[in-house]
């Protein structure tokens, strides 16, 4: 019998330079579809500016234009592929990225998988009407990373394939701490729903009680200068800001740190809890989208409020106190990031681009 041939597939996403979720899944996504023999072509969302022009990106109106500028043209290369691959997140990166990704794929007659990612989706698609439901009526077929956002696609109208985020487990080593040690670790980027100020308040509190303590802030963002303000404020030594990590520096994070930190109140699916597990660390995170699926309450990590410095405290206390019960969670948690795994999710994958059905690999 005739061998099928594999499609070819442009992925419209953001680059690994983006230091994000996004970035680091399109990365993935490229390697191992690669590795599977199709043929992938990468169209970032972000285009390098020359270097004369770089000055350019601290100054974000002019910014926007000057990308907008490199983008646009460079969606031609959709002609190429047999299926446009479109990451997306909410609101204006929305009608920026996707929607000239759409519009190009849709006239050049390509397959459109749109890829959404953001936890923001139901104010997205409840407020933003004419904006996005015309956009999403184009694409042939839509894939997020997990139930909850299936779901609030489903309410708006709309079907949705589940496919999960895929960790690569092989970057990270796998390690039990023995003693644990109150060094907690933030690799949130510092953007208001990650709510990094409570993280930080958390680990003022935790400092009474353990002055060794240490934390470690990775990310930029909108509110760097004022967290940095923050940390200063409360008075606590032992709190490091880090910056924009390179990816390939990311696992090393992992490894010198014991405790897992997340304090979001909007979210989907982030790979730096799956990291985390892989990496052998307790998390203790919020609950927010889909995190509850993932963190499950005292067996795969331990939830608490949302803006709750207090309960922070408790649990990261809790597991401090109660090695066997850390123990027990890590093992659990290294279990269950095998789920996300490409061997896990690369049938999904195929029967998305070779336009089959196919069971949901969703969790």
């Amino acid at each position: 019998m005739r061998e099928m041939r594999l499609p070819s597939i442009a992925l419209v996403a953001p680059s690994l330079e983006s230091i994000g979720g996004q970035g680091t899944q399109a990365h993935t996504l490229a390697t191992q579809l690669q590795k599977e023999g199709y043929a992938v072509s990468f169209i970032p969302i972000e285009p390098c500016f020359p270097p004369g022009l770089r000055w350019v990106r601290r100054y974000p109106y002019a910014r926007t234009l000057l990308n907008q500028s490199f983008y646009l043209p460079s969606l031609l290369r959709l002609r190429r592929a047999d299926v446009a691959h479109v990451f997306s997140a909410s609101y204006w990166s929305f009608l920026l990225a996707p929607v000239p990704a759409i519009l190009a794929a849709r006239g050049f007659g390509k397959r459109i998988v749109l890829h959404y990612h953001s936890g923001e989706a139901e104010d997205h698609l409840a407020k933003w009407g004419a904006l996005v439901h015309p956009w999403l009526r184009l694409v042939d077929e839509t894939v997020v990373p997990s139930v909850y956002l299936r779901n609030v696609f489903t309410r708006h109208g709309y079907r949705a394939r589940v496919i999960p985020n895929v960790a690569d487990t092989s970057r990270f080593r796998y390690r039990e701490r023995s003693p644990l040690r109150p060094h907690l670790l933030s690799t949130r980027n510092l953007e208001s729903f990650y709510r990094v100020d409570n993280t930080l308040e958390a680990f003022a509190l935790l400092k009474a009680r353990y002055p060794e303590a240490i934390l470690t802030i990775a990310g930029y963002g909108s509110e760097e200068s004022q967290l940095r303000r923050l940390a200063a404020s409360l008075g606590s030594d032992g709190i490091r800001f880090v910056g924009r990590v390179p990816p390939d520096d990311i696992p090393g994070l992992y490894e010198e740190a014991d405790i897992f930190v997340n304090s979001s109140i909007v979210d989907n699916q982030p790979v730096s809890v799956l990291e985390a597990f892989a990496s052998g660390l307790p998390v203790v995170s919020t609950g927010t989208g889909d995190i509850a699926n993932m963190v499950r309450d005292g067996a795969t990590g331990l939830l608490v409020p949302p803006d709750d410095p207090a309960a922070i405290v408790k649990a990261v206390t809790s597991l401090l106190e109660d090695p066997d019960r850390a123990l027990h969670i890590v093992r659990r948690a290294r279990q269950e990031v095998e789920q996300y795994t490409w061997t896990q999710v690369r049938e999904a994958w195929a029967a998305v681009y070779l336009k089959r059905s196919a069971p949901n690999s969703g969790l």
